[in-house]
């Protein structure tokens, strides 16, 4: 008898909690970049983000997407590291090299504009997933971290992400690499890898496909910052899914577009101190 798949992810990252929970306690703070700023107060972090990569789950072309985001920190506090491909977090507690609290991101639609050999197939919407977050950094040149998610809107699936990431600094320069694993539940996996017999018919093309759950992507992310001063930095960075098991295998991907998901970016950010 299969398990639900929302069961397998949430005791996925449940397990990678427990050992993160677990680990060792000499544990470091990790690598950071302390601001010229006053010791008391809030910092704000804005940051202009411009994004290249495919056009929705499983596509084989690519768009791009800009957008700002901020963030807020007790002034004097550390810097800590951020992958590229991290949700917008916020924390709830932080201890040391320990980290847990709420994550967030948005997840691109589908439509037939993007690529008309879509056609028959159901729209998809944008979704936002709301989450929480856990992170552990058993030495100061490495983080593990794990997100788990769960969509609105466009989707109404659970997706759960893995990283590890090294991390060093080299004079203003910031280097990270690690690797990448991604998994999604049935009803995120029907959304946008299934095909309904309905939709089938329309298209012509694809036939009816009915995924499970489970792993969709392995891969890994690497990313550069240089901090041209205290409160100026920009990061470029790359990322690289290969799609597996039943995303791999949605008609969607291999008549429409490619195992391999390729994405490139850049952002700017700038820090000050908001007087409050």
């Amino acid at each position: 008898m299969k398990r639900p798949t929302s069961n397998i992810i949430l005791s996925g990252v449940v397990l990678a909690a427990g050992m993160v929970a677990a680990a060792p306690t000499f544990a470091a703070d990790p690598v950071f970049s302390p601001l010229n700023v006053p010791s008391s107060g809030w910092i704000a972090t804005v940051t202009g983000n411009l994004r290249v990569g495919p056009r929705y789950p499983g596509a084989d072309d690519f768009g791009f997407i800009g957008y700002p985001s901020i963030s807020l920190s007790r002034a004097g506090a550390p810097q800590r590291f951020s992958a590229p491909d991290d949700g917008l977090s916020f924390s709830v507690i932080e201890d040391s090299g320990l980290r847990f609290g709420v994550v967030g991101r948005f997840q691109g639609g589908r439509y037939l504009k993007d690529d008309h050999r879509l056609f028959g197939l159901e729209k998809i919407n944008w979704a936002v997933e709301p989450g929480v977050f856990v992170e552990y950094w058993p030495v100061a040149f490495l983080r593990a971290r794990a997100e788990l998610r769960r969509g609105f809107n466009g989707h109404d699936g659970f997706v759960a992400d893995l990283g590890i990431d090294w991390v060093q600094q080299y004079g203003a320069f910031t280097v990270s690499i690690g690797p990448r694993l991604s998994f999604g539940d049935s009803s995120f996996m029907k959304t946008y890898f299934g095909v309904t017999p309905y939709e089938a018919s329309l298209n012509g093309i694809v036939t009816p496909y009915k995924p499970s759950g489970g792993i969709t992507s392995v891969g890994a992310t690497a990313g550069l910052t240089y901090n041209w001063s205290d409160r100026w930095s920009t990061t470029t960075f790359v990322t690289y899914k290969r799609l597996v098991g039943d995303a791999a295998d949605s008609p969607v991907v291999k008549r429409f577009g490619s195992e391999n998901q390729i994405g490139v970016g850049l952002t700017v950010s700038y820090s000050f101190d908001t007087g409050l």
